[in-house]
């Protein structure tokens, strides 16, 4: 009785519904007056529905992918009714519909495991090129006054392959794909008993208007304008491009001396063809293979004849001795003059006495500025140097070489190193990305301190954790600066911030979330600026200063002791089976301050005992923001009777 007062309750509707066929073909027959039959309008929603449902079908769904050919090396099989059904397939194992389809990512699946795999074989080939690099980074301050070399031509010609031969040392990245050196790149060659500086810029294309283009020609012409000589090298394999000849042009107008390379010259027949590069008004003309090294001497001869004499070098570097331990222990870096040996009426030099493993006089300290991409890493580097030196643009990604300033106060040299963005390995595609998040890595370990840089904006993500982990593991002392700091304080006539209408940031509030997100770096020191607008950047000089003097502090052996006194082992939260008597510890190395632990049994220290014990240390001596490193080295028991 319900559904037929229901029924009723539709009317017209229900009754066109029922008219209506519910399965089989559309009728062929075309109603001939201008109303359209209502069975005819149900086929048209349906295949517009359908359509509409084909296009909703994700890229990488099952239904899209089982059309696609799967590249896995091996000869495509067809999937057989037994096997859509689970029957046993090859090699014994249960056939999955899921499995070997791109993108399908079901549990157990061999698809997923294939593709991390393929995914960790790549990065291990990229990891295996990138040993090949240097991470030695530009020249040394000393080294200003050589007369410098500068090399430039437009994208994939081969710059960076004979910047690195010219060098001795892969320092620059090398792939097949153009465009991948983008700032400038400064090495030290060495021939025929001269020294002289070498310059590796990005591809030079004068009419290209777009961003990091037009950055990159700014940035060859710094190089060119300082250089005192140019090599200018052009691909002798292809036919002159719009870019050489433009370049010839502004490099003829220059009037230093210039010097044409026609690099893959790699085969005696090949080396004819370097004639026709002669129209672009060089009178030097040469050619040479960077990938074999063949027609490499007789361009240095040449270049060499033109340079001017270098100048005079500073006095090698002194070795410390016992008797300096004492001064440097107690009262730091020593910043008093001292005497040149063979000119008695000279200046004084200061010498700046450092410890690391070792003891030498460390003339610099080496910060690496490291970050996920974009969070302002090159705009810091600027604002540090005071100059133009990187490439800075919004698009991620733009820096791949690290690019290395040296800055000088208070008697100490800075090198600050700008590296690549470190990313994710799923987010890496290109072999020049990769390389460039594999050498930001190596140029982390192969420096002193680390400038972890943070978005204000964004917070701490994931990936900025991870970052400071690699620091954090690697021995490397740490200071967290948190960039854009003016965004988040400059508010509008509403009290509001202008660029999302949020109320204004607290420091201390922020400050606390950030401790709370990166626990291990405790020990850090943290610090907000505006590299953009250049505030607070004289603060990252000071925090870098005390920050290197921290890490190669020494603590004598007399003094732990009497610390172990102090300590009140019995707050340490460690287990029972984990515990340890510690006879005495002594310091064993600097940079990073590395603890040997004398105890009673050879045990690994329970992470909870090591953090309590490196507390412990740190409010009575210091160490501020350098991880503290702990070795146990066990002693038989005297055995009593």
């Amino acid at each position: 009785m319900a559904q037929k007062d229901d029924r009723k309750r539709l009317g017209k509707k229900h009754r066109q519904a029922a008219t209506r066929p519910k399965k089989g073909r559309a009728p062929k027959s075309t109603p001939t007056t201008g109303a359209v039959d209502p069975r005819k309008r149900k086929v048209i929603s349906t295949a517009a529905a359908k359509k509409a449902a084909a296009k909703r079908i994700s890229r990488r769904s099952p239904e899209f992918e089982s059309k696609k050919t799967i590249a896995t090396g091996e000869k495509p099989t067809h999937r057989t009714k037994a096997a859509m059904d689970g029957a046993p397939g090859r090699g014994g194992k249960e056939a999955r519909p899921a499995d070997g389809i791109v993108g399908r990512q079901t549990p157990r699946s061999a698809n997923v495991a294939g593709r991390e795999r393929l995914i960790e074989d790549d990065w291990r080939d990229v990891e295996a090129i990138a040993a090949g690099f240097s991470v030695e980074t530009g020249v040394a301050a000393e080294a200003a006054d050589l007369p410098l070399i500068a090399v430039c031509g437009r994208p994939n010609v081969g710059k960076s392959t004979l910047f690195n031969r010219l060098t001795g040392s892969r320092r620059s990245i090398v792939g097949d794909e153009p465009g991948i050196t983008r700032d400038r790149i400064y090495g030290e060659i060495e021939w025929m008993g001269r020294d002289a500086r070498i310059v590796d810029t990005g591809g030079v294309i004068p009419d290209d208007e777009a961003l990091i283009p037009s950055e990159i020609f700014r940035q060859a012409q710094v190089a060119l304008e300082e250089a005192d000589a140019i090599v200018m090298v052009v691909d002798g394999r292809t036919e002159l491009a719009s870019p050489d000849l433009e370049l010839a042009r502004l490099l003829l107008r220059g009037g230093k001396p210039v010097f044409l390379a026609v690099n893959k010259m790699d085969t005696d027949a090949l080396l004819a063809g370097a004639e026709n590069f002669r129209r672009l008004g060089f009178r030097n003309v040469m050619p040479i293979s960077a990938e074999h090294g063949s027609g490499i001497g007789d361009l240095l001869d040449a270049v060499f004849e033109v340079l001017p004499e270098e100048g005079e070098h500073e006095p090698e570097a002194v070795m410390l001795t016992t008797d300096n331990e004492l001064e440097e222990d107690e009262d730091g870096p020593d910043f008093s003059p001292e005497p040149l040996q063979h000119e008695s009426d000279a200046a004084p030099v200061k010498v700046r006495r450092l410890r690391s493993h070792g003891e030498y006089d460390n003339k610099e300290t080496k910060v690496a500025i490291i970050g996920r991409p974009n969070v302002g890493k090159s705009t810091l580097l600027n604002a540090l140097t005071g100059t133009d030196r990187a490439i800075v643009s919004p698009i991620a990604g733009t820096t791949r070489d690290a690019v290395d300033e040296v800055v000088e106060r208070g008697g100490h040299n800075f090198r600050f190193v700008d590296t690549a963005g470190i990313r994710r390995k799923g987010k890496t595609k290109l072999m020049a990305e990769k390389l460039s998040v594999i050498m930001a890595r190596k140029h982390l370990e192969a420096a002193d301190v680390s400038l972890l840089v943070i978005d204000a904006g964004e917070g701490v993500a994931a990936a900025d954790a991870n970052i400071g982990g690699y620091a954090h593991e690697s021995g490397r002392s740490v200071i967290i600066v948190i960039n854009k700091w003016d965004l988040m304080t400059k508010v509008g006539p509403d009290g509001m911030r202008l660029f999302d209408g949020k109320p204004p940031a607290d420091q201390k509030i922020y400050e606390q979330d950030v401790r709370d997100k990166l626990k291990y770096l405790d020990y850090a020191p943290l610090l907000f600026i505006s590299a953009a607008d250049g505030k607070n950047i004289e603060s990252v000089f000071k925090k870098v200063e005390l920050v290197s003097r921290e890490r190669r502090k020494r603590v004598t052996t007399g003094q732990m002791n009497r610390f172990l006194e102090k300590v009140d082992f019995q707050k340490a939260s460690v287990p029972m089976n984990k515990r340890v008597r510690i006879y005495y510890m002594t310091q064993a190395a600097v940079a990073p301050p590395t603890f040997v632990l004398f105890t009673d049994k050879d045990v690994k220290l329970h992470f909870s005992f090591e953090r309590f014990l490196g507390n412990q240390i740190r409010e009575n001596f210091g160490f501020i923001g350098s991880p503290i490193w702990f070795k146990v080295k066990a002693r038989n028991k005297k055995k009593t009777e």
